[in-house]
């Protein structure tokens, strides 16, 4: 090749920047490459769960409106023996790679996934007769409000009370972290925090909010036989309203060079203290 065709000005080269920027111009904005990590966006109105014990606790809740199981079939064999055409929803088998493609590569899915409705929240007149409940005052994170389910179900507290803002709703995530208890409890929300603590009051509970700069300790703050424990978001804890609303403030006596404890652990914390307040001899 001579020189002559590999040579170039200064002005040949501004121009061909021009042109570039010009084309770039008119082309408009370019869509942004999906990430395979973060999996495809479910259909309108339905949520994915996945995970065994996630998606076994919710085929055998009533409540639950399932559109489909999208399973490998060693998933379906544990969760499904016999045929999949008698279960009430079609039921897709895939290869593993099927489902990481729908989920995102991050998904611990264990072969299981399935679309479905969210469960409808209930009011707090639907509160009945449990005599332990939890509330979270704008708990975020849906990995804590997860584990902070399973807790509550593995410790006999019949309801989970939230704000219906700053709030997780249902996911993947957070029913993954409950791993199957989300199907265990009723999730109740609420407009007013403060105005629920006060109907909480009025049917009989003591309301025990966790804040780690209180005075008294949650084992002596205990009364009566029907508990209601309230948590905050990790780093801001409760909001001052709350504090002033509920019975009391107690903190989680804790001895260690660590003096704090993350939002899900504190309520399992509270949880065993109150079961085994309310389980005491008459």
């Amino acid at each position: 090749m001579s020189d002559d065709q590999n040579s170039g000005t200064p002005k040949d080269s501004h121009y061909a920047r021009l042109r570039r920027a010009h084309r770039d111009q008119n082309r408009g904005p370019q869509p942004r490459p999906r990430n395979a990590a973060e999996g495809e966006p479910a259909p309108d109105g339905l949520v994915r769960l996945y995970g065994l014990h996630t998606v076994r606790a919710a085929i055998d809740n009533p409540r639950r409106k399932i559109a489909r199981l999208v399973v490998t079939r060693n998933a379906l064999d544990r969760l499904a023996p016999g045929d999949p055409d008698a279960l009430p929803f079609p039921v897709a088998i895939v290869e593993p790679r099927e489902i990481d493609r729908i989920l995102g590569g991050e998904a611990v899915h264990q072969g299981a996934m399935i679309e479905a409705r969210p469960l409808v929240p209930k009011a707090l007149g639907a509160l009945g007769g449990t005599p332990l409940v939890l509330v979270l005052d704008q708990v975020t994170d849906p990995h804590n409000v997860g584990a902070i389910i399973r807790s509550a179900v593995a410790f006999g507290a019949g309801a989970l009370i939230t704000t219906q803002r700053h709030s997780p709703s249902e996911s993947g995530v957070l029913a993954k972290a409950a791993s199957g208890a989300l199907e265990h409890i009723d999730l109740i929300e609420v407009r007013n925090l403060a105005a629920a603590l006060d109907e909480i009051h009025a049917a009989g509970f003591r309301t025990v909010g966790l804040d780690s700069e209180a005075p008294e300790q949650v084992e002596t703050s205990f009364q009566g036989d029907r508990i209601a424990l309230v948590l905050g978001a990790e780093g801001k804890g409760l909001r001052q309203k709350t504090r002033e609303t509920v019975s009391v403030l107690v903190r989680l006596d804790l001895p260690g060079a660590i003096r704090s404890l993350n939002v899900s652990n504190a309520a399992a914390v509270a949880l065993y203290a109150a079961r085994r307040f309310l389980d005491r001899p008459a």
